[in-house]
């Protein structure tokens, strides 16, 4: 199936992380113009060469989330070589401290809220602009399972992405009658780096990184962690005008109940 994707300018924030490479390069193999975000330029210089595509189709930008000014360079930037943006995809996140209730932290807290709220928050208010000039567009911001169900021990990183799950249902209800789609990917754990931090933090030593894995896995019905392959072809599709009439959707990529009922 054609998406349509091809030439679309499409930006993408946190792109050299697990999810982030993942939908970089499945953006990339679809023909579209890239503008991609990382905290430092040495990883994007890194990255940008695997992406088997022309110099001219993608640029890249050291930009930092949690700093609206930042964020607002990265947005303004993307239309520097490309005239237009297409589609916006928050990816950036980080998971925050395993940490019970009682022993939280404000300043972890707001870390963890400055990254996964106000990060997606200030690219979708820049992008904005753009989109609605065109009047067509799609925003996909990647959320998690977190959105629907909880994590002891994850008190900031689940809040953060069910607020995650309320700013998307709002931006919807005022985009979509521009003809912009905003929804969000929602998966389990992801075979990536920030699975392996947080085995390490819910376990530390007392259990290996197979078996922290396994407990983990076993909370699914197919018994395996989502694939970042898979979370990429999710943001192809809600970024493409096939999934044009979803909106306010969270796509769940969890594998069934998880450990919690639907």
């Amino acid at each position: 199936m054609d998406l349509g994707l091809k030439d679309k300018v499409v930006v993408i924030s946190g792109a050299t992380g697990g999810i982030g490479k993942a939908i970089v390069k499945a953006f990339a193999d679809e023909g579209s113009k890239l503008v991609i975000s990382s905290t430092k330029q040495e990883k994007l210089d890194a990255l940008i060469p695997t992406l088997g595509i022309d110099e001219d189709h993608v640029k890249g930008f050291a930009c930092d989330v949690t700093n609206e000014e930042s964020v607002k360079n990265f947005i303004d930037g993307a239309t520097e070589p490309f005239g237009t943006i297409d589609v916006v995809v928050p990816n950036a996140g980080y998971e925050g401290a395993h940490t019970p209730i009682q022993d939280s932290d404000t300043a972890e807290f707001q870390r963890v809220y400055t990254t996964n709220i106000f990060g997606p928050m200030y690219m979708i208010k820049y992008a904005t602009p753009y989109l609605l000039k065109q009047e067509h567009g799609a925003i996909v911001v990647l959320a998690s399972d977190g959105s629907f169900i909880a994590a002891p021990g994850m008190s900031a990183y689940v809040s953060s992405k069910h607020v995650v799950a309320g700013l998307v249902k709002s931006v919807s209800m005022e985009l979509g009658p521009h003809g912009i789609h905003c929804n969000y990917i929602c998966p389990g754990a992801v075979d990536t780096p920030m699975m392996r931090r947080i085995e390490k933090k819910t376990f530390g030593d007392t259990k290996t990184p197979e078996e922290a894995e396994r407990i983990f896995a076993d909370a699914y019905l197919d018994k395996r962690y989502c694939k970042p392959e898979e979370v990429a072809a999710c943001a192809l599709y809600l970024a493409s005008d096939v999934s044009a009439h979803m909106m306010s959707e969270g796509l769940r990529l969890d594998a069934g109940p998880g450990s919690t009922s639907r």
